[in-house]
């Protein structure tokens, strides 16, 4: 089973290939283009993946994305909602963005796939992970435990802020979520912006 994982249209955008379970090769786009904390598609991290291990595109058996683009769409709709006009400016750039180009982003996706094969099914190798699901799968996954307690805390994700749950095997059970507004990580990174570093960028340097 070869699976690749793709990150990418709000920072860090990366690519990650699994053989087997196992991660086999992973990169930032960053690293190719230079462009720091690049969030365009991934073209050449995906190329670079498939170049180590001598596969291509038409080997893969499943395309991963890392969260489910259509319910933070309902987040962002809603949250925009309850604080309106306060928040008018930034909902109107928001939706701007949204609306031109994250709204299509399964289509964006699959044009991009198809560019490297016309061959394969995209439609059904294309698949959607809940973002904080994806946290958990990169952390238990790749670990050498049949089994593990599993906690993710972030910014935000669709609605999730925080979650936990269990391990056992090749399935990731969630018992419980925090959801936004009530968040630790964006907490954090109030904090970072607050003393002069960027958001999504200088966390690391608040540590």
């Amino acid at each position: 089973m070869k699976i690749l994982g793709i990150s990418a249209f709000y920072h860090d955008s990366a690519a990650t290939l699994l053989v087997d379970g196992k991660i086999v090769a992973s990169a930032q786009e960053e690293r190719f283009t230079r462009i720091k904390h690049d969030k365009n598609y991934p073209k050449e991290s995906i190329k670079f993946c498939l170049d180590f291990c001598g596969l291509s595109i038409d080997d893969i058996d499943y395309v991963c994305f890392y969260e489910k683009p259509f319910k933070k769409f309902d987040r962002l709709i809603k949250t925009h909602i309850s604080f309106f006009p306060s928040g008018y400016r930034y909902f109107k750039e928001s939706m701007i963005e949204w609306l031109t180009s994250k709204i299509f982003l399964k289509r964006k996706l699959l044009n991009e796939l198809k560019k490297l094969s016309l061959n394969s099914n995209w439609k059904e190798k294309l698949v959607f992970s809940e973002h904080h699901l994806s946290h958990a799968a990169s952390a238990f996954y790749p670990s050498p435990f049949e089994s593990s307690a599993i906690l993710t805390i972030d910014g935000v994700g669709e609605w999730t802020t925080t979650s936990y749950g269990v391990g056992k095997g090749n399935n990731i059970e969630i018992s419980k979520e925090i959801h936004f507004p009530h968040s630790l990580g964006l907490l954090y990174s109030a904090f970072t912006s607050y003393i002069g570093f960027k958001v999504n960028s200088g966390e690391y340097k608040l540590m």
